[in-house]
This record gives C-alpha cells, structure tokens and sequence, in this order.
C-alpha cells in the first residue's frame, strides 16, 4: 500500500477549542480590520476584531441567559453573510454546539437534520425559514425557541444576556476542550440520508493552524482580503473562514451570487475560495464576451498564451519569445480578465470537483494562480492542496502538515490526520464502515505520485462497468463537457450496457450569447435543444472529451434535454454535486430509449 504524509508543524493543548483562534487573531492582528460590511450606501465599511468580539461576547451572554447549556445543539439556517458567522462564534463561546442547515433545504431536510441532530434552539434567517420549521416541529421535540435574524431576535437576545457576568461567559468559553465536538455538518446525501458529521474542536484548530502555517505567508498574509460566497453551511467556506480569521485576513461577504461582480469590483479581493464552476464561468462569459465584440482571435491567442507561459513556469524555463507575448497580452486582455474578478486576486483555492488542466493553466498564466485542492466533510474540508511554490496543475497537491494518505489495494483513496472527524453522529456502523485499520475510506479512487501529489480518479460508487466488463469513472468526462459555455449539467449512463452515453443539459445563462455569436435566432433552451447547430456544437465537445479516454471509454451517443439539473429540482446538493440515483431513476425512459434502438441506429462498439 502506498503511503505519503507531511509531518504536524505545531502542537496544540488539550485545552484549546476554536475561540482560541479568534482571540489570537485579535492579539496578533489587532490593527487589521477582520470584516468589512456593507452599509446602507452600499459601501464596505471596516469592522474591527475588538468590536467584533464584544459582539459576540454580548450574544453568547445572550445565548445563556436564554437556556443554552454547554453541549446543547443549535440549528443555523441562513445565507453567507457577517450574521452566519457572528451566531456561529457566540455558540462556541457559549460551549454550544452548532449544527449547519442549508438555507434552501425542505421542510422535510430540516426535519431529519434538527430531529437527528437533537437541536434545541435554531437561528434562521428568515420568516420561511421559522415556516419551514414551524411545519415540521410536531416531529421535533426537542426544538424548544426559533430566533429570526431579520426580525432582529439577534439584538433582543444579546440585550437579554446582560446580567450574565464576564466569568460565567469565560467559563462557559473554556468549558470545550479539543476532543470535544464543535459542530455537526451533514452530508450531501446523495446515496441517501444525510449522515451528521461530527468535527471536534480539535478538527477546526489544528487543521486551521497546519494551513495557515504552511500557507499563510505566501496565500494568506497578514492583511490580505478575501470574499466569501459559497455556502457556511458546507466545510469548505466554514473551514476556511476560521482559517482566514487565524491568518489575519479581512473578510467579506456576498449572500447572493447575483452581486457576484460587482461586490468583487467593489470590496477587491486578494484571495478567492470558489469550485471549479466559478472558474468556468469566467472564462466562458469573457470569451463570449470577447466574440461578440468582435476580439474572439484576441482572446483565444492570449488563452493559448496563458496556457503556454504556465507550462513553461511548470518546466521551468520561460522561452524569451514566449515572455515577450505574455507581456503583450498582459495589456491587451489579461488586466481586463483580472479586473472582472476586483483586479486584486493573485490567490485563489478550488474544491468540490476537478479544475482540469486548462483552466488552471489558463488562470495561473493571466496572473490569478488557482491552488486546487481536495477534502471532504469528514475531513474538515482540506486533506491535500497544491503548494504555491510547486503547483501542479491537474493533481490536488500533497496532503497538509499533520494528515497522511494512502491508496489501498482497490485503488481507493484513505486518509489519516488532524482533519479526520470523529464519527457520525449517532451511526456508529456506518462510522465503523467509513475506516479500516484506522484509515478513513474517502471514497475516492486516486493515484499518488512519489512527491506525494495526488490524482483523483474518480469515485468508487460511481463506476460504471459496461456490458463489455470496463470499467469507467464517469467525472472526468462529465468535468471537461460542462467546461463548454453550452453546456450546464451532464451525466455519463452506460452501466451493464454495451456503451457510453450521455444525457445533457444546456446553459440557460449562457445560451443567449452564444446563439447571437453563431448568427442563430433567440431560442428557448427547448428549442436549442433540438436546433441542428447546437447539436453539431455539443458533438464537437463530446469529441474533445473523448480525447482524453480509450475507445471502449468514450461516449458514442448524448442526449439533450430541456431541463437544467439544479438545487432547485432536486438534481444537485447545495454543494452542486449530482444525485446520480435520482437522475437515473427519474430519466430510466429515455436512458432505456438510448439503449433500445435499433441496431442499425447504434454507434459501433469496437
């Protein structure tokens, strides 16, 4: 079995929990604003790491003096925004434990998550989010007080905790050790129920402080400002805000990614977290843009001139020509891409899916150099990520200080360390499935180089195997097909049968565009869906994505529907993964339509 870790580079007591981290910050960075926020004008305006933690001193104050006892569980179910991660910091300094809630989530998703957690408070953002709860409370016992942040419940209660004394608060504080849980963070249920994930103190600590340490400096120095908009609710944000508080960062946030752009345009950012559907989009709508202005040539040579210059970094070596046109386009086109994102990024970090080799070449070479990087909820986010100073575009880097991996025998990828959480909450089979001989089964197939940099392959319950007995990981190619500006969602199908196909959906935002840009009348995705040109379009990027697999692996038949797979209808997670199951039960009479032609409409299976 191969193996790679990276040792710990710190050493945490005991007695620490996540608060320490938040009190650091204020004694090291004090003079560093730790938000900045939104005012009536619409203006950032600083907020400083001394106003903040009275702040949340006064609603964790608040927080006892409503009955919240050390251990207890409460429910947070609200956008990004300053107000998530204010109730979040309270909750730790009043020994609660917090558990996240999508803020798009069902009634019926509530309901399994406070009833499995054991919530006895929540604090939602809205009135539909008390309605959502108010609905399903008959099932919920233990939920004793809904707080609603719009009605302002936030100031009521820190108004409330004023006759709770500075050493209660402080006992209260120091009352979680690191072994102690922090939060519960379910699972995307995308095989079925969400499991709760229990991540300690110790997880949000030492995972925090091995990133900051080895990264800090170069990605995440004292002062640097970094926009926040993907989901609290998921690992990824909610790890890597605590890490930028540690770090010294300024942060904002964006609850709607609607104002995506011109909250970047305002507040400027130098560090971004994103998925790789960000980095997409980017590029698609400013080549689209490019085309339409008639500056398509321009764009796609400095593309390829982007792509070129950050191989040749890889290489290391930057022939004096190649150097020389960098520089052109640098004037030409790549300020003008970097100023769509504030002008000021130079780091950004990806997860959730593959980046692909393109787009981190091509963002690396305009000046915005994307760390890609891998975890999941088990494992507070970060197992891996690429180091600045080595990247390697294509793989997720080495894992971090304090976390070591291992490809099993299967091809599977395992993983031990500071990150790996405790166990499921109130599942302890399915904890004892998740790890064998102490390694924590990820799920994942993946390759390990000798540097330690790791390759994911794919997952291990999305195989495919075809009639013919391959075996086929359909993400790589579902990941380069939505590179393409048409595409939005794809699903490769082809289990026990004797070929691959693909069902596809097309991009409601970007369709406009690239209809004007090939001379075709406005249609409706329906219509696209069956325009000729379109499809000669799609067959062109199914082509491509062929490239990159064996024969027996391409897809020899797509299929286009009239239906975006979003969050909305049930298709994706808040995290934007697919529910493959779902997708395939509710689409079984097209895929068995793909399957059942006639031979002598069927593609060749050589």
């Amino acid at each position: 079995m191969k193996q790679f870790g990276t040792p710990a580079n710190h050493t945490s007591r005991e007695d620490e929990n996540v608060t320490d981290l938040l009190l650091e910050r204020h004694r090291r960075h004090a003079g560093v604003p730790l938000f900045e926020l939104r005012d009536e004008g619409g203006s950032f305006r600083p907020l400083t790491s001394t106003d903040f933690l009275l702040r949340v001193q006064e609603l964790a104050k608040g927080f006892i003096a409503a009955g919240v006892r050390p251990g207890d569980v409460v429910a947070i179910m609200a956008r990004t925004s300053f107000e998530w991660v204010l109730v979040d910091w309270a909750l730790w300094f009043s020994g609660a434990v917090s558990v996240a809630i999508y803020e798009t989530s069902s009634p019926s998703q509530v309901q399994w998550i406070a009833g499995n957690s054991g919530a006895r408070f929540a604090v939602v953002e809205s009135t539909r989010h008390r309605e959502d709860l108010e609905s399903v409370r008959g099932e919920l016992p233990d939920l004793e007080k809904i707080w609603v942040i719009d009605d302002s419940d936030l100031g009521a209660l820190a108004d409330g905790g004023s006759a709770i004394s500075d050493e209660e608060l402080e006992e209260r504080r120091t009352s979680r050790r690191l072994a102690d849980v922090a939060t519960l963070i379910y699972t995307s249920g995308t095989t079925g129920r969400p499991k709760g994930v229990e991540l300690t103190h110790a997880n949000f600590v030492d995972t925090s402080r091995s990133a900051v340490q080895f990264l800090g400096e170069e990605v995440l120095p004292p002062g640097s400002r970094a926009l926040l908009f993907l989901p609290l609710a998921h690992v990824f944000a909610r790890l890597l805000h605590v890490a930028q508080t540690l770090a010294g960062a300024t942060t904002a946030f964006t609850p709607d990614t609607k104002n995506l752009l011109p909250d970047l345009a305002a507040f400027q950012p130098t560090f971004l977290l994103a998925v790789p559907r960000v980095f997409e989009k980017v590029y698609n709508g400013a080549e689209q843009k490019a085309i339409t202005g008639g500056k398509g040539r321009i764009f796609h040579a400095g593309a390829d001139t982007a792509i070129a210059y950050s191989k040749a970094l890889s290489a290391g070596r930057v022939p004096l020509v190649l150097r020389a046109k960098h520089a052109v386009f640098e004037a030409l086109l790549y300020r003008t891409l970097r100023g769509a994102m504030g002008g000021k990024v130079r780091w950004s970090v990806s997860g959730g899916a593959p980046l692909g080799d393109r787009l981190a070449h091509f963002f690396r070479g305009i000046g915005v150099t994307v760390l890609e990087g891998y975890g999941l909820t088990e494992t507070t986010a970060p197992v891996a990520v690429n180091l600045p100073w080595a990247v390697k575009p294509g793989t997720v880097g080495p894992p971090l200080p304090g976390g070591a991996v291992a490809i099993a025998d299967s091809g599977e990828l395992l993983v031990k360390g500071v990150m790996v959480f405790k166990g499921y909450h109130e599942n302890p089979e399915a904890t004892q499935e998740a790890f064998t001989d102490g390694w924590f089964r990820t799920g994942d197939l993946a390759s390990l180089d000798d540097d330690g940099s790791i390759t994911i392959i794919g997952r291990t319950k999305e195989l495919l195997v075809t009639a013919g007995g391959k075996n086929i990981s359909p993400a790589p190619l579902e990941d380069r097909l939505r590179s393409h500006p048409l595409i939005s969602q794809c699903i490769v199908v082809g289990d026990q049968k004797p070929f691959v196909a693909a069902i596809i959906t097309l991009d409601p935002e970007m369709l406009p565009t690239w209809l004007k840009n090939h001379g075709l009348p406005e249609m409706t995705p329906a219509e696209a869906a069956q325009d000729e040109t379109v499809h000669a379009a799609l067959q062109e990027a199914v082509d491509s994505a062929n490239e990159s697999v064996s024969r027996a692996e391409s897809i020899r038949v797509f299929e286009v529907i009239d239906t975006d797979f979003t969050e909305e209808n049930g298709y994706l997670t808040p995290s934007l993964k697919l529910k493959r199951n779902l997708v395939t039960k509710d689409y079984a009479s097209l895929i068995e339509t793909i399957y059942s032609r006639p031979k002598q409409e069927q593609p060749n299976k050589d």
